[in-house]
């Protein structure tokens, strides 16, 4: 008789694989060959190593979806008693239209937050490691609290309402940490693309630690291995001895600089040749997810890319900046200190645990950071408010006039149906057409057209320091590198948690691998689709080679040794990365920038009972943007 392979069957077979391997179950877990709900009750994705943000088995049934065509059956029953409110994603934007729905609308409230991850958070997601003993928290993704000054009194009363007060976090960070243990900041060029290996003074990107002023940065470009007339025009650039349009009014030298590429003024208006050129190329690719050569000359200027000092020379003198020039000088040089051990995942906790209590213990900002999170109360019977994980939706339509039903699917393929008064859709705009039949052509296009930015932020734990501490770079920035940013994590105690005091304690190191094709294509969105498919074909040996190389290579010849020191590594892999922010040489130029005709406008226009809340809607990659779109999208349904 054929024996029926059981489930049980397969488990079992694939983690005696694993064994093989030489892998312990939950780090075959992290690598995707076992399914992580597998580890039961004790199961804790903050601490799960390997390829983490979009993981295996989170993405796949979506890529069915948008890229095949796959199409998943409506189970004819209800899986649960019908919900208030259903929402589609549990980053920062779902989490929050949970919280402003129940606000509006009462705590009895039934709602059910769906998500595809097995964790919650969305880019807002948290790493854990254990070295020697010692606990270290870090962040995968959504870093900081970025200038709350700039933040909507909906958001500022949201962290309020949370328990979260911006000043105290002045207190938690230790701004003092790199000047106390001599730490400047490096620039790594690699002999394969600039001619000469070398670790320098990075007289660019400042980072976190002081730049020098600007003659101090101009006498570090004379060692770089460049060209003599790249160093005279970065010298140039960092001094900002040059003009642009002086007799010209400042209107018109803006809406030049906006016609002009960035690296036709790096050539043409500061006469810099390609080996400069591509020592600039990677700068804003952390912040913005591309390079410079899809930046206009006003971009340099809005992101403070030139002169760090007096911002891009004055404008109103024809050698200025676009914005003030103190506060642009003040902003560039005031460290990024909002800023949780894990990043804004406490804000994602502290949503769940004022959602869910019984999910964590505690009432404040400092006792999140430690609090333990069980996941076993995020989905259960005695609560109204339920966040369920490994469920991805992929189909969501009215019946009956008044109510949405949501179908899901988990990573084995079953399906599941729930219905709702009202549905929120907070997960990424591209997918929303392929789960919304009732969506009208023009909207789809709009919510197809800005394409996210693929991007890794990477999480080295190492076993200490003492090698960063001996080569005096505790941040790197290696333009033309698979890592373009590397740093030592934000110098943050808080709750009980304590930042390494000591090069002989264990550190998380931050690194950070955007893939944008820079040079492959002229269209920023043709860069992010291919620099999609490229980091959806990389393996975690992959980066873990290319991880252990680089630190090598910067490091090693103070002492570092990839094998000794390194203890873990989480790559959280986000092939849907940014949320896609205007850029003045690509996006619809007559169109203003928020206007009902924008893209991200018309895309997130409310379908009856179905609205939409994520970062892209509000075409901005920051948690006042997400915030922002879940109160819009709760009030278009509350108003019902």
């Amino acid at each position: 008789m054929k024996h029926k392979i059981t489930r049980r069957d397969f488990v079992n077979g694939v983690a005696m694989a694993a064994a093989g391997l030489g892998l312990a179950p939950i780090d075959a877990i992290a690598r995707g060959l076992l399914p992580a709900q597998l580890a039961g009750a004790t199961y804790y994705p903050p601490g799960l190593t390997g390829l983490r943000g979009s993981h295996p088995g989170s993405f796949e049934i979506a890529h069915r979806l948008a890229l095949s065509g796959a199409r998943f059956a409506r189970p004819q029953a209800l899986t649960d008693e019908p919900y208030d409110l259903v929402v589609v994603g549990a980053g920062l934007s779902g989490l929050a239209a949970a919280w402003f729905y129940r606000q509006q609308t009462g705590p009895d409230a039934r709602i059910l937050v769906l998500d595809n991850h097995d964790d919650f958070g969305g880019h807002a997601t948290r790493n854990e490691f254990m070295v020697n003993g010692t606990r270290l928290i870090s962040y995968g993704g959504s870093e900081s609290i970025s200038e709350p000054d700039e933040y909507s009194a909906t958001t500022m009363g949201l962290l309020g309402a949370l328990g979260i007060d911006i000043d105290r976090f002045e207190a938690y960070f230790d701004s003092g940490f790199e000047q106390r243990h001599n730490f400047n900041n490096g620039l790594y060029l690699s002999a394969q693309s600039f001619g000469a290996r070398g670790l320098f003074r990075d007289a660019l990107y400042l980072g976190r630690t002081t730049g020098g002023s600007a003659r101090e940065r101009a006498a570090m470009i004379d060692n770089y291995p460049l060209s003599e007339r790249s160093r005279v025009a970065l010298k140039r650039m960092v001094t900002g001895a040059f003009e642009f349009m002086p007799e010209a009014a400042k209107d018109a030298r803006v809406q030049a600089l906006s016609k002009m590429k960035a690296e036709a003024f790096f050539a043409t208006r500061l006469g810099m040749e390609e080996d400069g050129i591509a020592l600039l190329r990677d700068l804003p690719r952390l912040e913005l997810g591309y390079g410079t050569d899809v930046l206009s000359a006003r971009d340099l200027a809005e992101y403070g890319l030139l002169d760090w000092d007096r911002g891009f020379a004055l404008l109103e003198q024809g050698r200025g900046d676009y914005y003030d020039i103190t506060g642009q000088a003040k902003a560039m040089n005031v460290p990024d200190i909002y800023h949780f051990p894990d990043g804004n995942a406490s804000i994602a906790r502290m949503l769940v645990r004022a959602l869910i209590p019984a999910a964590a213990p505690g009432s404040t900002m400092e006792d999140i950071v430690t609090a333990p999170l069980d996941y076993s109360q995020l989905d259960t019977d005695a609560s109204a408010v339920r966040i369920r994980l490994n469920a991805t939706v992929v189909d969501a339509r009215h019946v009956a006039g008044e109510r949405v039903d949501v179908t899901y699917a988990r990573p084995d393929g079953a399906t599941a149906r729930v219905r709702a008064s009202r549905c929120i859709m907070a997960c990424y705009n591209a997918i929303i057409p392929h789960l919304c039949p009732e969506l009208g052509a023009r909207q789809a296009r709009a919510l197809a057209a800005p394409e996210k930015t693929p991007l890794c932020y990477i999480n080295v734990a190492l076993r200490n320091w003492r090698s960063i501490k001996q080569a005096g770079y505790s941040q790197i920035y290696a333009p033309r590198s698979f890592l373009s940013h590397l740093w030592m994590d934000f110098p943050v105690s808080m709750g009980g948690y304590h930042y390494t005091s000591g090069p002989d304690q264990p550190v998380v190191m931050q690194l950070f691998h955007i893939p944008t094709a820079t040079g492959e294509y002229d269209d920023p969105a043709e860069q992010a689709r291919a620099g999609r498919r490229r980091l959806l074909t990389l393996s975690f040996a992959d980066f873990e080679r290319e991880i252990n190389s680089q630190l090598a290579a910067i490091w090693g010849a103070y002492g570092f040794d990839p094998a000794r020191d390194i203890a873990a590594i989480t790559v959280n892999r986000w092939p849907h990365g940014y949320a896609h922010e205007y850029l003045s040489l690509w996006d619809h130029p007559d169109v203003a920038v928020d206007g009902p005709q924008a893209p991200h406008v018309l895309g997130r226009a409310q379908i009856g009972r179905i609205s939409i809340a994520n970062s892209d809607s509000e075409a901005s990659a920051y948690v006042d943007g997400a915030v922002r779109a879940a109160w819009r999208a709760v009030r278009e349904q509350v108003s019902l």
